[in-house]
């Protein structure tokens, strides 16, 4: 059994802290936005509300099929507390487009090309960790092969898990947490007063 540390109420998985990892699209094709399986990426409640109003912007850049499946169905599926993007084929999520063979996100393009105001589900936005809820927020990493390239290239690049989803983890916890993770992680010394 993996050993927890907690920061402010969130659990952290202490494997995280000596983790490598730095995403190589090259190499993975955008692997964790076509998980086999049948479900996308989790999505919390308040979200759901900003995708819809990102869809203006965001369909334009899919396929026809794309567009009619969520038209007909919707973008996500599942119950209160436990909603997921749709998928394709039980494959692809309904957002990904292909740009030279690698699966990307609509609503990230949306977003990066000043268009929308969300950028992506924070699930997605902080993929290879994985929030669990149990009482409060459980961060874990999650293994998957086709990331291998981005442990390879974190190993090489000598670049954390926790480091390369800064930007990710200030998203959902904020600057403070962040930072007393750095300070736990011993990333960064702890300032005295």
């Amino acid at each position: 059994m993996r050993e927890l540390f907690v920061i402010d109420e969130v659990a952290v998985d202490s494997s995280l802290l000596n983790r490598k990892f730095a995403c190589d699209l090259l190499k993975c094709k955008g692997a964790c936005c076509s998980l086999p399986g049948g479900r996308g990426a989790p999505l919390l409640g308040s979200e759901i509300p900003e995708m819809e109003a990102a869809l203006p912007e965001v369909l334009p850049l899919l396929s026809n099929e794309k567009r009619n499946l969520i038209g007909k169905y919707g973008f996500y599926e599942g119950d209160k507390g436990d909603y997921a993007t749709t998928c394709v084929d039980d494959e692809d999520c309904v957002f990904v487009y292909r740009e030279n063979g690698i699966a990307k996100c609509a609503i990230e393009k949306a977003y990066n090309d000043g268009k929308v105001g969300f950028k992506k589900p924070i699930s997605c936005n902080l993929y290879p960790i994985r929030v669990s809820r149990f009482g409060g927020d459980i961060l874990r990493y999650h293994e998957l092969k086709d990331c291998d390239p981005a442990v390879r290239k974190g190993e090489s690049d000598n670049v954390g898990v926790i480091e390369f989803l800064r930007s990710a983890l200030t998203r959902l916890y904020g600057e403070e947490w962040y930072s007393k993770l750095e300070i736990y992680a011993g990333l960064k010394p702890v300032e005295k007063r």
